[in-house]
């Protein structure tokens, strides 16, 4: 006997006579911070060249927020999920395939674009520098990697009878050339004895369209997060990298200076040595090592 639901319909029933139209529904997109690390231009050969975290970012060539600068991404379509659409854009976006990619959050506030309701999938992705062949999509007039920083400028708490309130604004700045996009970034977590919760805002922005300084914040912050624990490092590096390179990528993730021999331990785990040298480095040949999959 058929189930039969308070109006005395079946399942069949009732989908043959359900109209979609009927609600509001928004329209779903996927953003995608992708993650590299590059060298920085050294005139000295003799000296190992400095590191930089880039993300990479479209100059939009169509309404809304026209010229400005975004995160890649589009519509997800309807013959695929959110992760797909991801990798879609990642593949037209770059060339690449088959990289690290991870869901960050779901960005729904209404209004975070002029045009409709959107709802946004984020995600991040970390690729080695060397594989990327970055090519504007049909919606682009330009495609660049954006050197990244992002630097705490205060923070306040205020206590609660059951916890408490930290909020902390923070300096992001994207540099690519004459290009320099600037925003502040508010993170808020509040802590109770039953309730935990993370809010992020914009307080100022310049250069960048719709909420991407938000999203991009998130990412950072799952990133620096994620490399204190886990080999997520790893995905940004090339198939044989020396220690010191892993160590430099590590230091421009963190923002911070790391003690040799520390990282030496802190590593030592996920990554084994080769038979292989550096050659034409201009200084004594360093032993190359790769990832450790029997170890991870």
């Amino acid at each position: 006997m058929e189930l039969r639901d308070r109006n005395g319909l079946t399942e069949r029933e009732f989908l043959e006579q359900y109209r979609a139209g009927d609600y509001e529904r928004p329209s779903v997109a996927t953003d995608m911070v992708i993650f590299t690390v590059t060298d920085t231009a050294e005139d000295n050969y003799r000296k190992l060249p400095e590191k930089e975290l880039r993300i990479l970012l479209i100059q939009r060539g169509g309404h809304p927020f026209l010229g400005q600068w975004a995160l890649p991404g589009g519509f997800v379509r309807p013959v695929e999920t959110t992760e797909q659409a991801a990798q879609r854009e990642l593949r037209e976006e770059t060339g690449v395939d088959n990289v690290y990619l991870e869901q960050l959050y779901t960005f729904s506030e209404p209004g975070r674009d002029p045009r409709t309701w959107v709802m946004s999938c984020s995600y991040m992705a970390l690729i080695d520098s060397s594989q990327v062949q970055v090519e504007a999509g049909d919606d682009a007039d330009n495609a660049a990697w954006f050197q990244v920083s992002y630097r705490l400028l205060r923070e306040s708490k205020e206590l609660l009878e059951d916890g408490f309130i930290k909020t902390r604004q923070y300096e992001l700045r994207l540099v690519n050339g004459d290009d320099m996009l600037t925003a502040v970034v508010e993170r808020k977590i509040t802590s109770t004895d039953t309730a935990y919760a993370t809010e992020y805002a914009i307080v100022s922005n310049e250069g960048l369209a719709f909420d991407h300084a938000k999203i991009i914040a998130c990412a950072i912050e799952r990133l620096r997060g994620k490399v204190e624990y886990t080999d997520i490092a790893l995905h940004l590096m090339p198939k044989l990298f020396t220690l010191t390179e892993l160590q430099q990528v590590y230091e421009v993730i963190l923002d911070r200076e790391l003690l040799k021999a520390a990282f030496r331990r802190k590593v030592a785990h996920l990554v084994e040595e080769t038979d292989h040298y550096t050659e034409n480095a201009g200084h004594r040949p360093s032993r190359l090592y790769r990832r450790s999959w029997e170890r991870i």
